[in-house]
């Protein structure tokens, strides 16, 4: 047939045409499931933007959503035309002269990447396209996209038939406004409502020309031209709009120029309450999903999921009335102690003068600052000292205000802040997960984010690294002062611990005794006993991932941990010496329920049973031995009946800087930490920040009322009987007692870390350099 047309380029063109109609024929047909899925009519006359993945509880409650769009969509009207104009001159500048593919603009496009010069040949259409429909995602392929030259013209060409598709069915205002709807902007920032919203603060009818340019320019990278982490580049890839615009007549000679000259003029004041349910569960969520997600290509953001988690939603109700109630009592109490006073102290208790500067200079904002105003300080001072109407948190509800920015500052340092963790170690299922007092004002995650100093909650990797190691819990060592000689960085050091109450009774303890009246003295003589190299191996051991400087103080809780990290450790002991990796999401499902990911539980032997078993005794010497740190929790009587039975371990870092609560029943293991985000602001004596009188009661709170709800499915009961023959003994004599006794925390005269970062935004804390002087 084609040997009749006579003319050779005719004939090789037509040849050319019937190969294009039948690619797109199949692509269409997905003939022989070779293309993929394509949309249809149907799919582009009713698109999903994006369908929103939904978190659940164990129990089946909404907790949380994923999405992309905002909830309401901009239509053309409600656009400035400056970002109409900006968008076609840049990305499209015969958008309105073609009907989905520019074929000029497309062979302009080779033409220039052959030259060098790479650029995009796509239209603003197949780009909606792209975004809509998801045209190079895995599930829209088919078995040719193992072919690598072969899938891009196949991407390309389905592409161009969705881009024809959509220019039927839509004016070129519905595609635009479609567009905008849908496109990227960086820092999980999309639609043009959005991200005006989140950059300059305002509507989207009401941008100028620049900070139009500014937003379109983003659309080729939106990291590399961020404006608010690469102002530089954001401002040069703007005026490359502005020149497009005044290129192509959106922009008069006059007004490029006046434009060109603008800073970025950055609003990073808004707060989106657009309704997401967003908080800590779902943000670990999609923390903890992350990897998955790379794996199996999808999104929680467009592809619809439905999300089961571990999180019982009686037990998370209970844990946040806790803290409400008791966090609310501890904040009085906090201002109580400091009244007008800056809290702000360094290790001697002297007020940090630059403090408030330090912080100032921490926060995203001041950089712009310096840069707009050439590091006046006169002008940033200005910015910071200039009152504005504000909500703050407050614990009787939003409190509108009208605060400076350093008013802001001083006001939110002040504030307790607390992160809980509680998990069921047979299951290795996270059952509550409370990151902060309030998700909408502090965003920092106390669970898995923070690490602070575990105080003497570090006390028990020490204890078990000894009864794994040939001592029992009847073993006795005298309390008495203690000097281990020992080399840091190759440097000889000497550590003299000292007791919390400074006191040392030369009285035989046994170790159960001594851990539970967490006596700083009889720890280090077992630290070097086993060897601080040993504890160190043992806590990464049972749980801990954190790096873990190896140092004789290191059982004194002198490292940097987590509470997500301390409740899988102290899960290992309940559960018979098996270590689990703590499960957050049970299940995944589709739209229609089909399970596409199930995840099952992954557990380790890293201790004997019988280990295990003599460490839960061992925890139950803070509620029976004298002196026992957690007998607190004897004035919490709805925890004391059936025989039931507790252990457990406080923590208290120098200072009481950090106030610690790990707490253990037979079915449960709940980690607590209690402080402010800024190390350097905290209680002044035992009586007010202990853990014991900080953290513990939350704990204690937080069981009352689980025990109290016959439908909680956790019961009172004692510690499970031994699990296998116990050889060592435990069953240690009662001690005679001719002294006070009365529970006291253990405390490190720690180095005070003044350069922690502000409530709002704090950054991982560092590891102490050198090991605590302790008291």
């Amino acid at each position: 047939m084609f040997r009749e047309i006579k003319n050779r380029y005719l004939r090789y063109f037509t040849i050319f045409i019937y190969f294009v109609i039948i690619l797109f024929c199949a692509i269409e047909l997905n003939f022989l499931w070779l293309f993929g899925y394509s949309p249809d009519m149907k799919d582009i006359k009713e698109p999903t933007m994006s369908l929103s993945s939904e978190v659940y509880t164990a129990d089946g409650k909404l907790i949380g959503r994923f999405y992309k769009e905002n909830r309401s969509p901009v239509e053309y009207n409600a656009i400035s035309q400056n970002i109409i104009h900006a968008l076609v001159a840049t990305e499209d500048a015969r958008f309105y002269k073609h009907n989905g593919v520019d074929f000029i603009g497309f062979f302009g496009s080779l033409i220039s990447t052959a030259k060098g010069d790479r650029r995009g040949g796509s239209t603003i259409t197949q780009q909606l396209a792209k975004n809509l429909f998801s045209t190079r995602k895995r599930k829209s392929q088919g078995l040719i996209r193992h072919v690598p030259l072969l899938r891009t013209v196949v991407f390309k060409c389905k592409e161009w038939i969705t881009a024809y598709k959509i220019e039927h069915q839509y004016s070129k205002e519905q595609i635009l406004t479609m567009y905008l709807n849908t496109v990227p902007f960086g820092n999980n920032t999309f639609g043009i409502k959005t991200a005006t919203l989140r950059y300059f603060n305002k509507m989207p009818n009401a941008v100028t020309p620049a900070e139009a340019a500014t937003l379109v320019g983003m659309l080729k990278a939106t990291s590399t031209y961020n404006p608010r982490t690469n102002p530089g580049r954001s401002l040069e890839r703007r005026n490359v709009v502005l020149s497009q615009m005044e290129k192509y007549g959106y922009l008069k000679q006059a007004d490029y120029q006046a434009e060109s000259h603008k800073p970025i003029g950055l609003d990073l004041s808004y707060i989106d309450n657009t309704g997401s349910g967003d908080s800590y569960i779902r943000h670990a969520v999609e923390k903890w999903l992350d990897k998955w997600c790379k794996q199996n290509d999808y999104d929680l953001y467009e592809d619809g999921l439905k999300i089961y988690t571990t999180i019982d939603s009686k037990l998370q109700q209970y844990a946040e009335e806790a803290v409400a109630q008791k966090m609310k009592m501890l904040q009085k109490r906090f201002n109580n102690v400091w009244g007008n006073k800056n809290p702000w102290r360094d290790s001697k208790g002297v007020e940090i003068k630059d403090f408030l500067l330090k912080a100032e200079q921490r926060l995203p904002i001041y950089k712009l600052l310096s840069k707009k105003y050439k590091g006046d300080t006169t002008g940033i001072n200005n910015y910071f000292e200039k009152k504005k109407r504000m909500s703050v948190f407050t614990w009787n509800g939003d409190k509108d205000t009208t605060f400076s920015s350093v008013d802001s500052i001083k006001y939110y340092t002040r504030i307790l802040n607390t992160g809980m963790m509680t998990m069921e170690p047979s299951t290795g299922k996270i059952k509550v997960w409370v990151g902060g007092i309030d998700h909408k004002y502090f965003n920092y995650d106390h669970v898995n984010q923070a690490k602070r100093q575990a105080g003497s909650t570090f006390k028990p990797f020490a204890y078990v690294t000894a009864l794994d190691n040939g001592f029992t819990p009847c073993d006795k060592f005298t309390d008495k002062p203690v000097t281990i000689k020992y080399k840091d960085n190759g440097k000889d050091d000497v550590w003299e611990p000292k007791n919390a109450d400074f006191h040392f009774s030369y009285r035989e303890m046994s170790l159960r005794w001594a851990m539970g009246k967490s006596v700083n003295s009889i720890t280090a003589q077992v630290t070097e006993h086993v060897g601080w190299d040993k504890i160190v191996e043992y806590a990464h051991k049972i749980g801990i991932e954190s790096p873990l400087k190896s140092v004789p103080s290191v059982s004194l809780g002198s490292n940097d941990v987590s509470v997500f990290e301390m409740v899988r450790a102290y899960s290992t002991f309940l559960n018979k010496g098996e270590k689990v990796d703590p499960l957050l999401v049970t299940k995944i499902t589709d739209q229609k329920g089909d399970v596409i990911q199930e995840f099952a539980l992954k557990a380790e032997r890293v201790l004997s049973e019988e280990t295990a078993w003599l460490m839960l005794y061992m925890f139950r010497g803070g509620m029976e031995e004298p002196g026992g740190t957690s007998q607190a929790l004897w004035e919490y009587p709805g925890l004391w009946k059936k025989n039931n039975q507790i252990g457990g371990k406080t923590g208290t870092s120098s200072d009481y800087v950090d106030g610690w609560y790990m707490g253990i029943t037979k079915d449960l293991v709940t980690g607590i930490w209690v402080g402010a985000d800024d190390r350097s602001v905290h209680f002044t004596t035992s009586a007010t920040g202990e853990g014991s009188h900080t953290a513990l009661p939350i704990f204690g709170a937080f069981m009352e009322k689980v025990y109290a709800d016959p439908n909680s499915g956790y019961t009172y009961g004692p510690f499970p009987k031994p699990w296998v023959k116990i050889t060592k003994q435990y069953m240690c004599p009662s001690p005679v007692i001719r002294e006070d006794t009365s529970s006291t925390d253990s405390l490190m005269e720690m180095p005070m870390d003044t350069t922690a970062a502000p409530t709002t935004a704090p950054a991982p804390e560092a590891t102490p350099e050198s090991p605590p002087t302790n008291k």
